[in-house]
This record gives C-alpha cells, structure tokens and sequence, in this order.
C-alpha cells in the first residue's frame, strides 16, 4: 500500500486531483463558515460529512443560499472524491501486482 502511495505522490494528475478536492474542501469549508456562521471546525466537519454522503443531520444549512450552494457542491464534489478514491486505488492495487509479479 505504501508503495501505492507513493506512486500516487509522484504522479502529477493525481497530485492535481488531490490539490483540487483540497480546494473543494477548503472552499466548502470558507463557504460555511462565512454564510452558514459556523465555528470553523463545524464548517470542515459539515464539508467532510456532505461529500463523503455520510450526512448524519446533526448540522445542516439554514440559508437558502447555504441550501442552494449544498445541492451544487454535492453533485461536483462527491464525482471529484469518487474520481480521488478511484485513482489512489488505481495506484494501490497497480503497485501490489506490480509488486507480485517481480516474485
């Protein structure tokens, strides 16, 4: 798995997708915390919980502005954590055949 790791490290697309969900998440989170006026770390907490679908209820957005802006950043950001999840996975299991087959 480390190895996969470090294939995905040293791969520049997916460093890009990794810089862009870190984009998405931190703007998320500035988004939330500015309109929805939640501490900072309830911001990042709300963020994570929407993209990764989990949802759990205990916060929501209560503007029309925080309600419309969640229908957008789910549908882009859960295809954008999809697409991360997917490529770190490609170098996972990429470097453990890699790996089996030099036996």
């Amino acid at each position: 798995m480390l190895l996969g790791l470090r294939s995905f490290a040293r791969d520049r697309s997916a460093r890009s997708l990794l810089a862009t969900t870190m984009t998405l998440v931190a703007g998320g989170t500035g988004f939330y915390r500015w309109v929805e006026d939640l501490s900072w770390v309830d911001s990042f907490y709300f963020t994570v919980i929407t993209l990764a679908t989990v949802g759990y209820g205990d916060i929501a957005p209560q503007t029309t502005a925080g309600k419309l802006f969640t229908v957008f950043y789910v549908v882009v950001g859960i295809g954008l954590i999809v697409a991360l999840a997917t490529e770190i996975a490609r170098h996972v299991i990429n470097s453990s055949t890699d790996a089996t087959d030099d036996e």
